[in-house]
């Protein structure tokens, strides 16, 4: 049951029988997802569901497996179904309860479209925020005339300590200071 991978995602040779097995062939041609976009909220980068979907989709199809993301009721389902044999597998996120504005919903919907395929693939993305996340955090330092104008500030009632220090490095000698 040996495949080859063409440039159209295309497999050359026999397909493999049953979901779980086109599932793990269709897994050794994804790989990583690159990721495309960047939250400004967080300024992180990631996958969006377009980058998800233009990786998998045609990899899926060529085993003869269809990806669906149906919402129902008040959950988000993310399935693959073998058309072949009828056999699917499925993840799923409910929305929460609380979100009435429209666009929100939406944002949501798209946004556990995206965790339910990542989680039922098992995808990994290229530089994954955890992998950033665990490094060590190095604040920046600050110049004199910046940390002068940031005691005036926590002197003013504008800025406190507590934010000083969660935002720069401070020496031995600024700390003092304050």
């Amino acid at each position: 049951m040996a495949t080859t991978r063409k440039t159209t995602e295309a497999v050359t040779t026999e397909q493999p029988k049953g979901l779980f097995h086109k599932l793990h062939s269709a897994k050794k041609h994804i790989g990583k997802v690159s990721k495309n976009a960047i939250n400004p909220h967080f300024k992180k980068n990631y996958a969006d569901i377009n980058a998800l979907l233009e990786t998998v989709e045609p990899i899926l199809l060529s085993y003869d497996l269809i990806l669906l993301q149906p919402v129902k009721g008040n959950t988000v389902f993310t399935i693959i179904v073998d058309i072949e044999t009828g056999e699917s597998t499925e993840s799923f996120m409910d929305i929460p309860l609380n979100i009435t504005d429209p666009q929100k919903t939406l944002a949501c919907i798209t946004y556990f479209r995206r965790g339910t395929l990542q989680s039922l693939l098992s995808l990994q993305a290229i530089d994954d925020d955890g992998n950033e996340a665990s490094k060590p955090c190095t604040k920046p330092t600050i110049d004199d005339e910046r940390f002068q104008n940031a005691k005036k500030a926590i002197a003013d009632g504008k800025f406190t300590v507590a934010k000083l220090k969660a935002t720069y490095s401070l020496t031995t000698e600024q700390i003092n200071q304050l």
